[in-house]
């Protein structure tokens, strides 16, 4: 990376504390990259974004969803599919430095989500200075999203996925044994399961499926008044058909839906002389634009 971040903290307005990495090399603009499922600010996909957008022209903040890092946050919640009121609090204190003229989120996955759900579910508190959106491989529909994962194929993926929310879980036992316990975790099989035992308890939803719901952005893209564009691999092992706003896409102006035949879930490679991704070539052409 040519430029070395600046680690923020950020208190959130549940008193919670959020961190990110702030590249600024005195740009006009900045891009806020929202990472994936149990990823991070430091995953290859993050930081290549990074170093492309910087050569392009604009400053990068690099979250760390509540959580995650290596960094423990001070409450008993974590992040998940529908935490926008975190991203809202990093657009914010973003804003108020009074240093940019645009604010562009970039979101992988459940980050693409979290960023649609921002920009749809109520879209008259978008921030003035997002005038794009970018989202890869996002889960529309986190229900059918968590199913599909469930299923044999997918099997590697979600013992992966475990493994590393169960490391979560333990911390914040430890921090909280009076809310959270890992006795008998090593029986949960799927997000379905865990979802009913943690995401859902620990942030306010009935189970589950009320979560699903509630916090997929499917349903509110309709609402969407930023352009933006979305990008899904038609090879994507995690995603059903029913994650791919299609109809949505068609019917809001405001959005675009690009779908090649491969990159699978966050991939997009492909070779060029700047050694950039497909996925940050895209970038840069359409943030640029």
């Amino acid at each position: 990376m040519p430029i070395k971040p600046l680690t923020c903290f950020i208190t959130t307005r549940d008193g919670d504390e959020l961190n990110f990495n702030w590249y600024r090399d005195n740009h006009s603009r900045v891009v806020i990259l929202v990472h994936g499922l149990g990823g991070n600010n430091q995953r290859p996909y993050i930081l290549g974004m990074a170093r492309a957008l910087l050569s392009a022209g604009w400053d990068v903040v690099a979250m760390n969803c509540r959580g995650m890092g290596g960094i423990m946050n001070k409450k008993s919640r974590i992040y998940h599919g529908g935490s926008t009121d975190d991203l809202e609090d990093v657009i914010q204190h973003i804003q108020d430095q009074d240093i940019y003229q645009e604010i562009a989120p970039v979101g992988f996955s459940v980050g693409g989500n979290i960023i649609l759900l921002y920009l749809g579910k109520d879209a008259n508190t978008v921030s003035h200075l997002i005038k794009k959106a970018l989202c890869f491989s996002v889960p529309c529909d986190l229900k059918h999203s968590a199913l599909e994962l469930a299923r044999p194929r997918n099997k590697v993926f979600m013992k992966y996925f475990l493994r590393d929310f169960k490391t979560l879980m333990e911390q914040k036992a430890a921090a909280f044994p009076d809310q959270i316990s890992v006795a008998g975790f090593e029986e949960i099989v799927n997000f379905q399961e865990f979802d009913n035992r943690y995401t859902a308890p620990l942030h306010g939803f009935k189970d589950a499926e009320d979560y699903w719901y509630q916090s997929s952005c499917k349903q509110y893209l309709k609402n969407v008044r930023i352009k933006t564009l979305i990008v899904m691999a038609q090879d994507d092992t995690f995603m059903p058909k029913q994650c791919y706003p299609i109809k949505e896409s068609e019917q809001n102006k405001y959005l675009t839906l690009v779908t090649p035949r491969h990159g699978g879930h966050v991939g997009f490679v492909a070779f060029n002389p700047q050694n950039h991704y497909w996925s940050e070539k895209t970038a840069i052409q359409y943030l640029n634009d």
